[in-house]
């Protein structure tokens, strides 16, 4: 009988001869970066010169440019959405790494909080539509619909594979990826402008270089005066500024998505067992009885705190100086706190992993590549900032009690991104529970019910071993699973951390994506590198800093249900 040679698992198939197909699949990519790149660096120079009032760059050409790049990426899914129903041979594998339903969820719920930011920018700019462009209410609209595309798409269609019109599909998934970003970066600089200049009128000296959003935003440079003075137009105000983060975030997910299905497009799997099951090892049906506790427990009683701190400090840090003084020192030292558990924890997940003998998961998965490149990308914006604290801190002159707090925050920050990263990048590559590798038979004599009189003499036998993960027809891709003994409380130890470190990133993710910003508030880094400098720092790097806490919460949520 003949070998299937679909049936043959990839590591034992013979390479694919070099045509002209498989070198062009390496300048559709080349292609598809290239559109991707020129159409988010268009949008990335209106939308910073667009920031700034000495730029000749109106709010409506950023407006106008986002809601065509929008609505061309909502064409080009329903496009999309429209072949691959018609043409079910186009999606012959599904990657079932892509697109985790937690993934999925936390973008419906980010997308779901976006349309209600939408409908509370169209309800400000529609309180004085008589002196604004029909663009500012246009744009919200076009991104709500390109919101609810989307989302659907993302949702269908995250683990798609495709083998048909590869070229144009790598430009649409890139195009949308760019828009996307694009979308991300104009949130972040709003909200960034609007930040600083609070801050900075708080403090008696803002920057008269940056546009104030409520006013220009409304139609400063249009010449229209459009006072925003109703109560409606205020709560539309307000409420839209702060859901932004939500937005931020929505981008973000949809971001990496996209860009895990341009990674398979034109992907071949190697068995059914990559394109309908797990891979990862047991179903984690039930993952939430097998806890100490001790982690949720912990995790949640800083949740809450952590809202309390946060809530204190936005009423005290914009009242007397005193006052400021105290809500800075009550937050510093919360999230000290709470930086050391985590970097505690951290390291004893790791020190956990150095007694357990599961093998290593190399098998490739864009997902996970990706998932480890974001981690250490993200983290470095918040290593810039604690770099430029400690050098103001120790080179600058003034040694109060804030300034050995922002020092400690400071080295504290470093050493858990760093321990943290380690323990989720080690967990994701880590096999299923108990799995060894090259699990082999005992070689000698065991205790079985047939020779229970030699009990004193042989020893007993090793749980057999059985295998996960993979099909009949994918033998390699197997893993021998040995539940061994001591694997329990290591298994349980490891959820526990899990859940403790997900609650302390959340709201690690609340306070400053909320607003909280004690970098403008504690003067030693502005003094010493100067109000400018300073906040064109803050707002660059502090962006990835929040977004590292959310990605950081969606990958522990995966370590833990799979650990």
């Amino acid at each position: 009988m003949s070998e299937d040679p679909a049936a043959r698992p990839e590591e034992s198939r013979p390479a694919p001869r070099a045509g002209p197909r498989e070198v062009w699949k390496k300048g559709g990519r080349l292609l598809s970066v290239l559109l991707a790149a020129n159409a988010l660096l268009l949008a990335c120079a209106l939308i910073s010169g667009g920031a700034f009032n000495k730029v000749a760059v109106y709010d409506t050409d950023v407006f106008a440019l986002l809601t065509t790049m929008m609505l061309l990426a909502a064409v080009w899914i329903l496009f999309y959405l429209l072949r691959t129903v018609r043409r079910p041979q186009a999606v012959p594998y599904r990657d079932a790494h892509a697109g985790p339903i937690w993934l999925r969820g936390g973008l419906v719920l980010f997308g779901i909080c976006t349309l209600v930011m939408d409908v509370f920018k169209t309800g400000y700019y529609s309180s004085f539509f008589e002196c604004q462009s029909a663009i500012k209410i246009l744009h919200p609209l076009a991104q709500a619909v390109f919101v609810v595309v989307q989302t659907y798409f993302l949702w269908v269609s995250a683990k798609d594979c495709v083998h048909v019109h590869l070229d144009l599909t790598r430009c649409g998934l890139m195009f949308t990826l760019a828009t996307n970003l694009a979308v991300w970066m104009a949130a972040v600089v709003d909200e960034s402008v609007h930040q600083a200049s609070s801050h900075g009128a708080y403090r008696g000296n803002a920057s008269h270089t940056h546009r104030a959003p409520h006013a220009d935003r409304a139609g400063g440079q249009l010449g229209g005066d459009c006072p925003c003075d109703t109560v409606t137009c205020r709560v539309f105000q307000q409420g839209y500024f702060y859901l932004y983060p939500f937005n931020i975030e929505y981008s973000l997910f949809a971001s990496t998505m996209l860009y895990v299905m341009w990674k398979n497009v034109g992907r071949t799997l190697a068995s059914s067992a990559h394109s309908h099951g797990h891979g990862h090892g047991p179903s984690p049906a039930s993952p939430f009885r097998e806890t100490f506790f001790a982690g949720p427990i912990l995790g949640l009683m800083f949740l809450i705190a952590g809202l309390a701190v946060f809530i204190l400090y936005e009423v005290r840090v914009s009242g007397e100086r005193g006052r400021t003084q105290q809500a800075l020192v009550t937050y510093y030292s919360f999230t000290i706190g709470c930086l050391g558990l985590m970097t505690l924890a951290s390291l004893s997940g790791s020190v956990i992993y150095r007694f357990d003998r599961r093998a290593m998961d190399h098998h490739k998965n864009p997902t996970r590549t990706l998932d480890v490149a974001l981690l250490m990308g993200a983290a470095l914006g918040q290593y810039a900032i604690s770099y430029y604290s400690i050098v103001a801190v120790v080179v600058g002159t003034p040694r109060g009690m804030l300034g050995a707090l922002d020092l400690a925050h400071a080295l504290l920050t470093i050493a858990q991104h760093s321990f943290q990263n380690a323990f989720i990048i080690e967990s994701l590559h880590r096999g299923p529970p108990g799995a060894e590798p090259h699990a082999a038979p005992p070689k000698e004599p065991c205790l079985t019910f047939a020779n229970l009189d030699a009990l004193h003499s042989l020893p007993a036998c090793p749980p057999t071993p059985r295998l996960v993960g993979s099909s009949p027809e994918d033998p390699q891709g197997a893993t021998a699973i040995v539940l061994a003994p001591g694997s329990h409380w290591r298994r349980r130890c490891l959820k526990d951390i899990s859940l403790f470190l997900l609650l302390c990133n959340i709201i690690l993710w609340i306070m400053p994506a909320f607003g909280a910003r004690p970098h403008f508030s504690n003067q030693v880094e502005a003094g010493f590198y100067g109000d400018s400098l300073w906040t064109a720092i803050v707002n660059i790097c502090l962006p990835f800093g929040i977004f590292y806490r959310m990605h950081a919460v969606s990958s522990l949520l995966e370590v833990y249900v799979l650990s």
